[in-house]
């Protein structure tokens, strides 16, 4: 059985999601039910803070698309925070490196935050 650890915050840029552990098949389920329930309003931004994963493994890369998917219904963004070398290598290799803009801490993406307009 995996361990992941959440926390979630809220910024005034919007809802920050900390995971620490392993972000698998068997705790991925956990995290795409959460995210419908995170308080994202239209024009902010979504942060995932990866600073504390240890494995992220094809579920969990589902699960940042997810996010994703979740942050561009509320007309809101995506943003990854403190990513591993291994996640970050694989988010390169499948092209997804384009896809999420990531900062080194989940502090520097709430400060990059622009809002939305439109």
């Amino acid at each position: 059985m995996s361990q992941l650890r959440i926390r979630t915050r809220t910024t005034l840029s919007g809802p920050v999601l900390a995971l620490a552990g392993e972000l698998d098949h068997d705790s991925a389920p956990e995290i795409r039910d959460l995210l419908p329930s995170l308080p994202l309003k239209h024009g902010q931004q979504l942060v995932v803070d990866l600073g504390g994963l240890t494995l992220c493994d094809s579920s969990g890369i589902a699960v940042l698309i997810a996010a994703r998917n979740i942050a561009v219904a509320a007309y809101s963004t995506v943003v990854l925070a403190a990513v591993p070398d291994t996640v970050s290598r694989t988010l390169s290799i499948v092209g997804l490196d384009q896809v999420f803009p990531a900062h080194p801490t989940a502090q520097a993406a709430e400060a990059a935050w622009t809002p939305l307009t439109g």
